[in-house]
């Protein structure tokens, strides 16, 4: 057998050894497909998703405003986008290592031979002498099993994943804003109904006062009276410090401090009207940013398999180098002095000793964790769906019911009220009866809060206007993974 026949068996021998014990490539991924809310009321609708700038549903400028100003300067997103940024610059240095390079060198060098050196330097008649080259270098990586590439759209899934981190982290910031907000809303209406019924006890307080030393009431109810008075002003304190609070809650969110917020008007509650759309079971994966990050994760873990598995083929590069070299330095740029070099190199992975099983190993229990973590977020996103959907019914049930104990307590107010004007009675049960209706009109307050709140909730849970309009590259797709945008902050990638 001629030795280029030897050669060429030889080869094809460690190709083939090469290439055994190579994993199968992984073309499926248990991924939930649709959210578990079959069940729940929904509005049937197929519009009621929340918009993009979903708190303008609100009406309310001053809301408007806060929003703006926190999405310009909080500095929880501009720790989000610092992530993006250090995800993009991860990508860019990935994509760079793959393809061609090529790269320059000139460098010259003064040396001095060894006397007791492999050719004394006696025999060559000299002790010192220059060296210059000039060149230019060149490698190409054929990347024929696309690990490379891999390895790339492994680095865009994770800079996608960021952008839609950043998507979750704005939509946080918002609801925060708009939940302290209207609880500050809240606790203006309900401060003003406590010093209202401040003012009713201590006017009760006086009438019984003077009935007492009269003779005509006992002392007990009067005592009674002065207890209704201090604990209705000691909700008016609590509640002054609630809304205090609330405003440097607002500052720190926005990233400011509390003197520099500014002066918020007293304004009604907005009316609640968020309801589940009839095709969220299906839709809400594509409309979670914290979803659609996990999905992301997934997508890069998954081609992260895909250039470990590569890892177990041959690979074949190619590198070149032209360029002058001399040791007399006037005859650097002769052409007697140029120098050519091609290097093809074929790297065979016979013998490894499991390092490459290992970080194959390893690469598919990442994948396995980012599954697991992205089904984790879907039945969390619809355990918060349902828990919002079916609070605000409750809440909404409660306020019906509660508007019927107000219309009843307001009855009684206007005929105690009645009775004064004709002289039956005096003013001790019209002051009764007041009190008992602002304690109603502040529970319905309460009430109405609390269904403003689960809104909110509720919009947050539905993705606050986010939606992922193309989905990542399912597992046995080669091409590069489509971008994922969000309706209400689209992430510049």
């Amino acid at each position: 057998m001629t030795p280029p026949r030897v050669f060429a068996v030889a080869l094809a021998t460690l190709l083939l050894g090469a290439c055994v014990g190579v994993p199968d490539k992984i073309r499926h991924t248990d991924l939930r497909t649709q959210a578990p809310l079959a069940g729940l009321p929904v509005s049937g609708s197929q519009s009621a998703w929340p918009d993009a700038d979903w708190w303008k549903r609100y009406r309310d400028p001053q809301l408007d405003r806060l929003i703006d100003d926190a999405l310009r300067d909080a500095t929880s997103l501009a720790a989000a986008r610092s992530r993006v940024s250090a995800a993009r610059a991860s990508a860019k240095l990935t994509a760079a290592q793959v393809g061609l390079r090529i790269n320059g060198n000139v460098q010259v060098a003064r040396q001095r031979l060894s006397e007791n050196g492999l050719i004394p330097s006696k025999f060559l008649g000299f002790t010192w002498y220059n060296q210059g080259d000039v060149g230019v270098q060149g490698s190409y990586d054929f990347d024929l099993w696309g690990g490379n590439r891999a390895a790339v759209q492994a680095a865009i899934g994770q800079v996608r994943a960021a952008a839609a981190e950043r998507s979750a982290a704005a939509l946080a910031l918002q609801v925060g804003i708009t939940r302290t907000y209207f609880g500050w809303q809240a606790d203006q209406h309900r401060l003003q109904l406590a010093e209202q019924l401040v003012r009713d006890q201590t006017r009760l307080v006086h009438v019984l006062d003077v009935r007492v030393k009269a003779g005509l009431e006992p002392n007990d109810r009067l005592q009674q009276a002065r207890a209704s008075v201090a604990a209705a002003r000691q909700q008016v304190a609590a509640l002054r410090g609630s809304a205090q609070i609330r405003r440097a809650v607002l500052a720190a969110l926005i990233g400011i401090a509390p003197k520099q917020l500014p002066e918020l008007k007293v304004r009604p509650l907005p009316a609640a009207n968020t309801t589940l759309p009839a095709d969220a079971g299906l839709d809400l994966i594509a409309r979670r940013p914290d979803i659609a990050a996990r999905r992301w994760q997934v997508e890069s873990a998954l081609r992260q398999t895909d250039a470990a598995r590569a890892q177990f083929f041959p690979d074949f590069s190619l590198s070149a180098m032209a360029g002058f070299s001399s040791i007399d330095l006037g005859k650097l740029l002769h052409p007697e002095s140029r120098v050519f070099a091609l290097t093809p190199a074929l790297h065979l992975p016979i013998f490894e000793g499991g390092l490459l099983r290992a970080g194959y190993g390893v690469s598919k229990a990442q994948l396995q964790a980012a599954v697991a973590q992205y089904n984790d977020a879907v039945v969390n996103a619809a355990r918060e769906v349902s828990t919002q959907v079916l609070d605000l019914q409750r809440l909404r049930a409660q306020r019906h019911e509660q508007q019927a104990q107000l219309q009843a307590v307001s009855a009684l107010q206007g005929n105690a009220e009645a009775r004064q004007r004709q002289g039956l009675t005096d003013i001790q049960p019209v002051l009764q009866a007041r009190a008992q209706v602002l304690q109603q009109r502040d529970a319905r307050l309460q009430l109405t809060a609390q269904v403003l709140d689960a809104d909110v909730g509720l919009i947050q849970a539905l993705g606050g206007g986010y939606h992922l309009e193309h989905a990542p590259a399912t597992a046995d797709d080669t091409t590069a993974p489509a971008p994922a945008t969000s309706s209400a902050r689209k992430p510049t990638l």
